[in-house]
């Protein structure tokens, strides 16, 4: 969306910026009473926010592994809703934390129900518990058999979210090569929808690599980032 970054409170005149506080809440009296001073409307998608597992690890021990994995994912669906990359105009990379956070809530959902979890799927799910808010997730070849579809469609949904973002970057600031690569993306995160998320492991992270490149082609002008990324989504029809 749009927005004026700077408000100012029509009670009692302090000013402050939306894009740190992601409110139009007065920060000295609380008033809702406020207006954007700025004249310009800027793209932000952003805001803050910060996942936090240490307690959800710390119960580990104490609960059943259903009620830690049903915690986890709640925890994580509710970093990742609404979750943005446009920051006052400028585009963020794609981190870790976000695609480990949606594989949480699809995997801790998914062990949440199960009557019985085998000993690889609790070692997964506790791998990601360990590195999710640390920036850290699991690497491709990790992923247990039965939790294969639940990683690729967590990562359909961070790349499609991630995608909408690079769209709006690209109305603002149209480029017609980076426009062409992003273009098969969409197309790829329906299909793993559509079948449930039965791909080859390396299938969502090969559109993960794509995206980012063409965010970092975006960002620092590597031309080589976006070539790789062309080259990857082909590799994929």
């Amino acid at each position: 969306m749009r927005i004026r970054g700077e408000r100012e409170c029509q009670d009692c005149g302090t000013r402050w910026s939306y894009y740190e506080t992601a409110s139009v809440e007065c920060p000295s009296c609380g008033s809702l009473r406020s207006v954007g001073v700025e004249e310009e409307r800027t793209l932000h998608t952003a805001s803050p926010r910060e996942l936090d597992l240490t307690d959800v690890r710390n119960d580990v021990d104490r609960r059943p592994l259903r009620e830690v994995a049903e915690t986890a994912a709640d925890r994580c669906r509710e970093y990742v809703r609404g979750y943005g990359w446009i920051d006052a105009g400028e585009l963020r990379r794609l981190d870790d934390t976000y695609l480990a956070a949606q594989e949480l809530g699809h995997v801790g959902g998914l062990l949440g129900r199960r009557l019985e979890v085998d000993e690889d799927e609790e070692f997964y799910l506790l791998s990601l518990l360990r590195g999710a808010d640390q920036d850290e997730r699991p690497a491709v070849d990790e992923v247990p058999d039965s939790l294969r579809a639940g990683r690729a469609l967590a990562y359909a949904a961070a790349v499609d979210a991630y995608r909408s973002d690079l769209r709006s970057i690209l109305e603002e600031r149209p480029d017609p090569a980076a426009s062409q690569v992003l273009g098969p993306v969409g197309e790829h995160v329906k299909r793993i929808r559509a079948i449930d998320g039965e791909v080859p492991p390396e299938e969502p992270e090969t559109l993960v690599r794509a995206v980012r490149g063409v965010a970092e082609y975006l960002l620092a002008e590597d031309e080589a980032a976006l070539a790789e990324a062309a080259d990857r989504l082909d590799r994929l029809r």
